[in-house]
């Protein structure tokens, strides 16, 4: 099958039934997207479906069809989307398991609504568990990284 993973048209061969997250992880070499909990409950595996956030870790790789994938290695090459200049800026990374999960949620989020509020935030990041409880510094990054991409405009 083909698949465009962050712009790029590869073919892999998987069962249809394969995670994505596997798909991604173990065939095409791409392990940012992390495994969690395997049930779609914590969002560590957070990828991007033509621009929306879904769990890698339930979705079957015969799901994808022509859409797009991004990961997270998919934002940036060099590590200076807004989004994560944000992360590194607010400090919000302790243990660091979940955060690819939480960007890629952070940048649909932001993607759909360039300013969000507080309560959009938390809506929207409800979903993504934070074993450390940086909740705080991920709003606070988000804050920055709408900030930072008005700026850029």
């Amino acid at each position: 099958m083909k698949l465009d993973i962050n712009g790029a048209v590869r073919e892999i061969e998987a069962p249809p039934d394969m995670p994505l997250l596997w798909v991604l992880r173990d065939l095409a070499g791409l392990t940012g997207t992390k495994f969690g909990c395997g049930m779609a409950q914590c969002g560590a595996c957070t990828v991007h479906l033509d621009g929306h956030p879904v769990r890698a870790c339930v979705t079957p790789v015969s799901a994808v069809g022509t859409r797009k994938i991004r990961t997270i290695e998919g934002l940036s090459s060099d590590g200076l989307h807004p989004v994560q200049r944000a992360w590194a800026e607010a400090d919000v990374v302790q243990c660091g398991y979940c955060q690819s999960g939480q960007i890629m949620t952070a940048v649909a989020l932001l993607e759909k609504k360039p300013q969000p509020t507080d309560a959009d935030i938390d809506a929207a990041m409800s979903g993504n568990v934070c074993r450390c409880g940086t909740y705080v510094r991920v709003r606070e990054a988000i804050h920055l990284a709408s900030r930072l991409n008005r700026g850029a405009r």
